[in-house]
């Protein structure tokens, strides 16, 4: 089996649980009997949580001699994690073991993102082969755990969610290669020091900033686009097929975009992903018809996928062997955690004072993103704007 199919099924055994948890985790804690309020609070702990539990997890992942044997452990634990959720014990012990669970989860893609890009620098492969698997079970698992759920109780979300865990800690010592951790070797205050050295690096801080705002910028999407939807008089069956249609780009661009982002280099691509995301907020908030959502629905290529594989390309240039974990997981805490879940509260803020209107919120910080993408442009270090 060739590295990238093997690497891909991984990738694919962590987002055949992503594509579960996201949108059906909230039906589980319903089904439990927790008020909205309370849901909201398991789910956006773990994301502002990030920033110090993101790095934290790093740091350890860092101290093994071999990159997939954390990788391992966590996927174990995270399906311990998942069975014991299931305990009749309430808020406070869902809580506590979700934020748990979550917190390793949102860990293991960029520790995973490091491992697999180093592979593909050695092997020339590309690496959006590898992570296009991962979209595609992304997506198979919206589709499948929603005709389970149609047939099935929301118990079944558990169940998907541990058989997941499970192949993810057999993948991590099955399908990944025994590649070493450069900063295995270092105590926890060198490795602690790395760190530092990236917090107190400009260039980095405002790339991390940067694609973290654009990233970030789309809490109300993800939160509220379907509710704000079905307001507007589209059909759920349609909505749906609008997320879908997203994220089928996106898997295309992933695999077939490789020679275009090559010539375009990360800084252009993250300057490009931030002004396509402009444009989309700015329309949604507008209320706009079917056929115009259809024609801004593929702009997800360009705010997610580009200004991701921006940042994590623009990230590895700017950090070195040993405290590459550190630097990813640092860029993933604040894109994915403190500034998503700020987001995400002032989202519901916004969704019950202005309805669509709050789009134009995430157009403000996209706005704010390219402006500190801009001084990139002037370090010596990313001169060699390409993506090898």
């Amino acid at each position: 089996m060739s590295s990238v199919l093997r690497l891909g099924l991984f990738y694919a055994a962590l987002f055949i649980g992503t594509g579960a948890s996201s949108p059906y985790i909230p039906v589980w804690f319903a089904h439990r009997g927790l008020s909205g309020a309370e849901i909201g609070a398991i789910l956006s702990a773990p994301m502002l949580a990030r920033v110090i539990t993101g790095p934290a997890i790093a740091l350890w992942a860092d101290s093994f001699r071999l990159r997939r044997t954390p990788l391992t452990l966590i996927g174990a634990a995270m399906a311990v994690l998942y069975a014991v959720l299931a305990a009749p014990f309430g808020f406070v012990w869902w809580f506590g073991v979700w934020f748990m669970a979550s917190s390793l989860m949102a860990t293991l893609i960029p520790l995973t993102d490091v491992l697999v890009l180093q592979r593909s620098r050695q092997e020339g492969f590309n690496y959006g082969w590898a992570r296009g698997i991962g979209s595609a079970a992304f997506i198979l698992a919206n589709i499948v755990m929603g005709m389970i759920l149609a047939r099935t109780s929301p118990e079944s979300v558990l169940v998907w969610l541990s058989v997941s865990a499970m192949a993810v800690g057999l993948g991590g010592r099955f399908l990944l290669p025994p590649d070493p951790v450069a900063g295995a070797a270092l105590s926890s205050r060198d490795r602690m020091a790395g760190m530092k050295d990236l917090v107190r690096d400009r260039t980095f801080m405002l790339v991390v900033m940067s694609s973290g705002l654009i990233q970030a910028a789309h809490a109300y999407y993800y939160s509220f686009s379907t509710l704000t939807w079905k307001q507007q008089g589209v059909a759920e069956n349609l909505i749906g097929l609008l997320w879908g249609f997203g994220v089928v780009i996106e898997v295309a661009f992933l695999w077939f975009g490789e020679p275009w982002r090559r010539r375009i280099g990360p800084r252009n691509l993250l300057m490009l992903g931030g002004l396509a995301a402009v444009l989309r907020w700015t329309v949604l908030a507008f209320s706009p018809p079917l056929w115009l959502v259809l024609v801004v629905q593929p702009l997800h290529t360009f705010t997610y996928a580009a200004t991701f594989l921006a940042s994590l390309v623009l990230v590895e240039k700017l950090s070195t062997p040993a405290n590459a974990s550190a630097a990813q997981t640092i860029s993933s805490a604040l894109s994915g955690g403190l500034l998503m879940g700020g987001a995400t509260i002032g989202s519901g803020l916004l969704f019950d004072l202005v309805g669509a209107k709050g789009y134009l919120a995430m157009t403000a910080m996209c706005l704010a993103g390219l402006a500190l993408a801009l001084p990139l442009y002037r370090d010596p270090r990313l001169a060699a704007d390409r993506f090898s």
